[in-house]
């Protein structure tokens, strides 16, 4: 029988040979997902011997033909909290917790009674994240894909905050009435020509709708912004992510709205990554 420390080196050095950085990392986290381990027990314990051989070694396959790891583990952390994802949904990434720090830098006050709107939403985590900063806010989801917006629900109750969110199946804020104090959109912004050069883990495995912005990257956020101003709020927000390079472009279709830019926000690398703009 095969031991922890065997089956992570083994493991380790196929996914290092399909070009995966922090081989070794992955390859304790698929054992842990295979075994039922504790990552405490795979470090402490490396002569332990290991049962479900078979079944680490199936996701081990998968993750070398770069299937996402968080679509092996069905999880993704994002802003502390943790979300099941599937090949539904966007994966959550640390570049869009920009947006939530350029949300929650334009409240005053964090115990307002606060009306959210995530326009396309995926797994949930934009609003879910500024609803665990915000205890007294509640706020609507929208995803166009009757699957996606099913996994912002069940995150939504899993993360506790069933109560104060709710989703609803349509494109971006068309079906929504009412005003909303906040509005948060990550929309698809890459240009379709594009996509198919991006890692595979993203461009075979993500869902294509999730990404492709149209020929300039921009055709999604045309419309979102577009959207805005009949949904915001007096004195309302909204904060937009948008990709490398569209800074410029996307202010401009703002002013073009009506509404007043008030920051761009750049992420952990440097990049412009969202636009804060407000109503007039």
């Amino acid at each position: 029988m095969t031991s922890i420390g065997t089956c992570l080196a083994q493991g380790s050095a196929r996914l290092a040979a399909a070009g995966i950085s922090g081989a070794r990392k992955e390859a304790r986290l698929l054992l842990a997902q295979a075994t039922g381990f504790a990552l405490e027990t795979l470090i402490g314990y490396p002569e332990r011997p290991v049962d479900d051989r078979p079944k680490y070694e199936r996701l081990l396959a998968r993750r070398a033909a770069r299937e996402p790891l968080s679509h092996l583990l069905g999880r993704r952390e994002f802003w502390s909290l943790e979300f099941t994802v599937t090949r539904d949904t966007l994966d959550p990434r640390a570049d869009s917790e920009t947006v939530i720090e350029a949300a929650l830098a334009r409240i005053a006050d964090r115990s307002a009674a606060l009306r959210i709107a995530d326009l396309g939403t995926g797994t949930g985590c934009l609003l879910a994240a500024l609803l665990s900063m915000l205890p007294y806010a509640s706020g609507l989801a929208v995803d166009r894909d009757p699957a996606a917006a099913a996994i912002a629900a069940h995150n939504f109750v899993a993360l506790g905050f069933g109560g104060r969110a709710q989703t609803m199946v349509g494109d971006w804020g068309e079906a929504l009435s009412g005003k909303f104090d906040l509005v948060v959109a990550n929309p698809p912004y890459i240009p379709s020509g594009e996509i198919g050069g991006l890692q595979p883990e993203v461009s075979v495995y993500e869902p294509r709708r999730a990404l492709d912005g149209g020929r300039d990257g921009l055709s999604a956020l045309r419309r979102v912004i577009a959207g805005l101003p009949a949904l915001l709020a007096a004195g309302g927000t909204a904060v937009v992510e948008f990709g490398d390079g569209q800074g410029v472009a996307v202010a401009g279709l703002i002013v073009d709205a009506g509404l007043c830019v008030v920051a761009r926000r750049r992420d952990l690398a440097g990049r412009d990554r969202c636009v804060v703009c407000e109503s007039r």
